[in-house]
């Protein structure tokens, strides 16, 4: 696929940005898990190198990194409304609320202290975090778990729900989450292939689906409130290459309706090997992170991952 490809159709089109994002030398992302941006439109990539937070500006530039020696292993990441960024690190069980020059506000959990698996008790493996209007805190629980919990903007523990399943408001692996302005929370089911839809007490509304392993959501405001989702593509060996599953993102109107999909496997600009994490800045722009050194041995019969393999892609609104 060639960098100037255009992705998408109508009013959901895209440019490519090839070699988007540099650092210093002999620095690599490895796995990037998990993107957000700023107000002022700055990229932050939690990653899984030893640098876990790695700060660019909308043009690649590498500004600085934080988070050496906090976190153990990058999952999720979402910017609050007063200019803060929730870390939810699956590696240590834990959400930290922290700056956006790295210094930790609050921490929620436990470090390297799980709850029991699949106890629905926070947390085993959390994999996101989301806020409601009024700020309060909603994490998925999802590797080791199959629930959503929910806190006060203190860090206080409200209640849970959820469950191991198929049936509604059960989970079967709660990947990522998101809250609209109108208080209805979103969770990621992933291995159901669906998006589930809950009020803020937890009561189940309704789902989407005709998706394929939904991993990553980003709720859009604007005159077209929308989400982003980001879809894992197979992982059988009797469908890996299969078309029409992704790896791709699709993007949806707040009733769950595909307005726009693209994406195909391959590391070629606007190729995708694991859409985990999204972000979309004031532009419209996409910013999408892939753990693509840990989906590479999948596609490609066991073999590892090359030592410079792109975790972190922007795509242009055209």
């Amino acid at each position: 696929m060639s960098g100037n490809a255009v992705l998408g159709s109508g009013e959901w089109r895209y440019e490519p940005v090839p070699g988007w994002g540099e650092w210093p030398g002999g620095w690599a992302l490895h796995d990037t898990a998990a993107v957000a941006v700023d107000r002022q439109d700055r990229v932050y990539a939690f990653n899984r190198s030893s640098h876990p937070m790695v700060v660019f500006d909308r043009d690649g530039k590498f500004l600085t990194s934080w988070g050496e020696g906090v976190f153990t292993r990058a999952h999720g990441l979402f910017f609050g409304p007063d200019d803060t960024l929730w870390c939810t690190d699956d590696g240590d069980h834990t959400v930290r609320k922290c700056t956006l020059d790295g210094r930790v506000l609050l921490t929620i959990g436990l470090p390297g202290k799980p709850s029991p698996y699949m106890s629905g008790k926070p947390f085993n493996r959390c994999t996101h975090t989301a806020l409601s209007p009024e700020g309060d805190i909603y994490i998925s629980d999802g590797y080791g778990n199959a629930a959503v919990h929910k806190y006060s903007p203190e860090g206080k523990h409200l209640f849970s729900w959820g469950g191991s399943g198929t049936e509604p408001g059960q989970f079967n692996l709660p990947h990522n989450i998101a809250c609209d302005a109108a208080g209805f929370v979103y969770v990621a089911d992933r291995e159901s292939h669906r998006v589930q839809v809950f009020d803020g007490k937890g009561k189940y509304q309704g789902q989407w689906n005709n998706l394929h392993r939904p991993c990553s959501l980003f709720l859009g405001g604007g005159k077209c409130p929308c989400c982003y989702v980001g879809e894992l593509g197979p992982a059988l060996a009797v469908n890996i290459k299969a078309p029409n599953l992704g790896p791709r993102i699709s993007v949806l109107d707040m009733e769950g309706k595909v307005l726009g999909r693209f994406g195909e496997l391959g590391t070629e600009p606007g190729q995708f090997l694991s859409p985990h994490g999204l972000a979309v800045d004031g532009r419209g722009d996409i910013y999408v992170a892939e753990v693509s050194h840990t989906a590479w041995p999948r596609y490609n019969n066991g073999a590892p991952p090359p030592a410079r393999l792109r975790s972190l892609q922007k795509l242009r609104k055209v």
